[in-house]
């Protein structure tokens, strides 16, 4: 395996890894702070999940340059 694919994928986990610890801690933090309980906290906490999730990953593409939503489209803009 070339070192440029390792570093590709290690990369890859990191950014993911850091997209999944910044989700879970606000979605956590927000859930918690609205005082809910039951069932709804569990369906706005992982609404909230699935979408800071995202966010962050996007966040971090942006700012990175990173590539998670890649298609290898021939009208990708990268």
């Amino acid at each position: 395996m070339e070192m440029k694919t390792v570093k590709k994928w290690s990369v890859l986990f990191l950014g993911i890894l850091t997209a999944i610890v910044i989700a879970d801690s606000l979605s956590t933090l927000l859930v918690a702070a609205a005082g809910m309980t039951g069932w709804t906290r569990f369906v706005a906490s992982f609404i909230l999940y699935a979408l800071l999730f995202f966010a962050a990953l996007y966040g971090i593409e942006r700012v990175t340059g990173i590539r998670f939503f890649w298609c290898g489209c021939s009208d990708d803009p990268y």
